[in-house]
């Protein structure tokens, strides 16, 4: 078990009111913000955010963070209970799709870049091929297969703490170009290709990346 690896675990209820004793409560402000729909200033939000992260678990609970994004608006507002997101050619593993089909539970958080507080919006997710939705959704010339429909619960901003403390939106504290990890070597060694090298490795992905986006 996974608190067999750590040391000083919490792991008993009692334990955690100890924790939460030292961490204190919510503000009363941060209590009331949860809503459960999207109301004008959601809906605003998600027509300027390019990019989403999206959060499934399967019926035993293994989790799964996938990333999601296109031009700003591309996540359809339905009404102020259900938004659409269209699914873009990817890997081919379908995680998160495998894992609505068996437990619909779904968190999401949408990113405005430049901006420091994020959307998180949480509900039950479903798979569809509406073909309304997905003609509306199309890109140059070219609908999604299917979509990620969801009923909204909860919605609420999230503040700017970590991206402050991150500086992820600070040109001047990111790292140089030629200190960044290389993920065309780490490809080659994660899924052990043989007879390659990262040169060749990145041209394909770059090539990908130019061809087949939609």
């Amino acid at each position: 078990m996974t608190h067999t690896q750590f040391h000083d675990v919490i792991a008993s209820q009692e334990q955690f009111e100890e924790l939460r004793a030292l961490c204190g409560n919510p503000s009363q402000r941060a209590a009331d913000k949860v809503i459960s729909h999207l109301d004008r200033h959601c809906r605003e939000f998600i027509a300027k955010s390019p990019f989403l992260t999206l959060a499934t678990a399967d019926r035993d609970g293994r989790c799964d963070v996938s990333p999601r994004g296109d031009a700003p608006g591309f996540v359809q507002v339905l009404d102020e209970g259900r938004l659409f997101i269209p699914e873009r050619p990817g890997n081919r593993r379908m995680d998160s799709i495998h894992n609505i089909m068996t437990n619909p539970h779904i968190g999401l958080i949408f990113f405005i870049p430049g901006l420091g507080e994020t959307l998180r919006v949480n509900g039950r997710a479903c798979i569809s091929r509406d073909p309304e939705l997905l003609e509306r959704t199309a890109v140059n010339g070219r609908a999604p297969l299917f979509g990620i429909g969801v009923v909204v619960e909860e919605c609420y901003m999230h503040c700017a703490k970590a991206m402050i403390r991150s500086g992820l939106w600070s040109p001047e504290s990111w790292i140089s170009r030629e200190a960044l990890p290389s993920p065309a070597q780490m490809l080659i060694d994660h899924a052990k290709l043989q007879n390659t090298n990262a040169e060749q490795v990145a041209k394909e992905l770059n090539e990908s990346y130019v061809n087949r986006l939609y």
